[in-house]
């Protein structure tokens, strides 16, 4: 027998319940296919390709499309056709935005699109693409309330939502080509256009105190020249919250100059930095939000999760992708979910009030607390957090995703704090802190009792009794009671501030 998997077998690291779809997002800069693993309540990419074109370069003078840029997003469809006919895609939509939509020549080109790509393409209008960046925002944030703010090429578009429930959006010629054309690459006009188009508007009226999610590439690459700036420990751009003070004009003009900081960022990108720089900080200015949240979701993963049936879109996404890499990745997958049932009784009896956040949480850390077992036991605890910190979850802010990363840290290094990073450390709250550190104290116990094996942990029982933390064994079970568990059980006492003991009988 071959000791490699043949062609023709199954990808273990994959889910096979699905089959793989694509979004092509015809923009006004950037042409991109995007191949998700499935369509899912937390959709994972295959795979990404995006060519910056400039479709929407000059349209707000010219009225047309540059040709040069029409030709280049054309050889880029014909190779996203070929490229989804090989990862046997057999989903795909084609959306076009604001600079097909504006453009003279756009319904040519919308035909030859269609031709390039072998589908059809779907022109949005503004209020459409306002209402799917409101859908990706509501898919991937914990309860969103706020507006939501998508930057293009050739447009903004502007969408209040408050409990999952998006209101009227519109649109504005306001995108980073645009405004550069129409300013004729003046910043200082660019701001006056800005301070117009946006002043007295309802949606930012209704901005102050609450969120301002920031969809877009250009948004999306501010956060990453100032997570650069500031060395910041988690390189996740979702759910980064952009720090718009004094220093934030100063940061993206240095973009623009070529500052090493924006090595990243593409040479045809780097130019509308400062315009949608301008036009975040008018927002700022006129609505006086409480934050600005990044969002790596919008108009495409919008339209995926419209297309999921009403149950699947109450999922959360969060403990969806949690149970998929506990699927693929753990030893026993049904111990997983052992453990939260296990950790919910332990905490009611210890008396310890979550959140409905914080319960959640606790759950998917449960589903992923066996992910890094593969790993040598040296470096589990630093591969779980690398893996935890830098996975592509959804409806989980970053202290939250430091609280996942840390509690799983914790389960393997131990549960002093003297080994994280106090950068590491300061991604997330006191409170979360301090709720990783119990979780880690409980996973510690439950793992040498079960060997990470379903069946054994719903016939033992972990919590407050008289005054003492107890770990209750069954009789039967009674070998299980070895030093290793008792200093562990001790270990967690400290932490909650109880004298522990084993007892040996019926877990009750």
């Amino acid at each position: 027998m071959d000791a490699f998997p043949q062609p023709d077998d199954p990808a273990p690291g994959r889910l096979q319940r699905t089959s793989p779809i694509a979004i092509i997002d015809i923009g006004s800069n950037s042409v991109r296919l995007v191949i998700y693993e499935g369509h899912s309540r937390a959709p994972t990419p295959l795979y990404n390709e995006k060519l910056l074109c400039g479709l929407g370069r000059g349209v707000a003078t010219t009225g047309r499309l540059p040709e040069d840029a029409v030709e280049r997003a054309l050889v880029a469809l014909a190779r996203f056709r070929l490229l989804c006919q090989m990862a046997d895609v057999r989903w795909v939509r084609v959306l076009a935005t604001a600079a097909a939509r504006d453009a003279a020549n756009g319904p040519a080109f919308l035909a030859a699109a269609a031709r390039a790509c072998g589908q059809e393409v779907e022109l949005l209008s503004g209020e459409r693409e306002a209402a799917l960046s409101a859908s990706g925002v509501i898919s991937s944030f914990f309860a969103p309330d706020g507006v939501v703010g998508d930057l293009g090429g050739g447009s903004l578009e502007l969408i209040d939502i408050r409990g999952g429930v998006a209101g009227s959006g519109i649109t504005l010629p306001l995108g980073g080509l645009v405004l550069s054309d129409l300013a004729g690459g003046s910043p200082k006009k660019a701001g006056r256009i800005a301070r117009e188009a946006l002043a007295g508007l309802p949606h930012l009226q209704l901005l102050e105190g609450r969120t301002f999610y920031a969809v877009g590439g250009t948004f999306r690459a501010i956060a990453k020249l100032q997570m650069a700036e500031r060395n910041y420990p988690m390189r996740v751009l979702h759910g980064y919250d952009l720090d718009v003070g004094d220093g934030f004009q100063s940061l993206v003009a240095r973009a623009g100059t070529g500052s090493k900081r924006a090595e990243g960022i593409s040479d045809l990108r780097r130019p509308l930095l400062a315009y949608g720089a301008i036009v975040l900080d008018e927002i700022v200015r006129i609505g006086r939000p409480k934050r600005v949240t990044i969002s790596a979701l919008g108009v495409r993963e919008g339209l995926l999760f419209e297309e999921l049936d009403p149950a699947s879109r109450r999922d959360d996404p969060l403990l969806v992708a949690a149970g998929e890499f506990n699927l693929l990745r753990s030893r026993a997958p049904k111990h997983g979910y052992e453990l939260i049932a296990w950790t919910d009784v332990a905490l009611s009896s210890l008396g310890v009030a979550e959140s409905a956040d914080e319960r959640r949480l606790r759950h998917a850390a449960c589903l992923l607390a066996d992910i890094g077992w593969r790993a040598h036991p040296d470096y589990r605890s630093e591969q779980s957090l690398a893996l935890i910190s830098q996975a592509s979850f959804l409806s989980i802010d970053h202290p939250g995703r430091a609280y996942l990363a840390l509690a799983i840290y914790l389960r393997h290094a131990g549960l002093s704090l003297d080994k994280i990073s106090p950068e590491t450390a300061g991604l997330t709250t006191p409170r979360l802190l301090k709720m990783a550190r119990l979780l880690a104290g409980l996973l510690r116990i439950a793992y040498p009792m079960s060997v990470a094996m379903p069946g054994l942990l719903r016939r033992t029982w972990v919590g407050a009794e008289a005054g003492r933390l107890v770990l209750r064994i069954p009789t039967d079970l009674a070998p299980l009671a070895s030093e290793r568990l008792d200093n562990r059980l001790k270990a967690l006492g400290r932490v909650v501030d109880l004298e522990a003991r084993i007892e040996v009988g019926s877990a009750g």
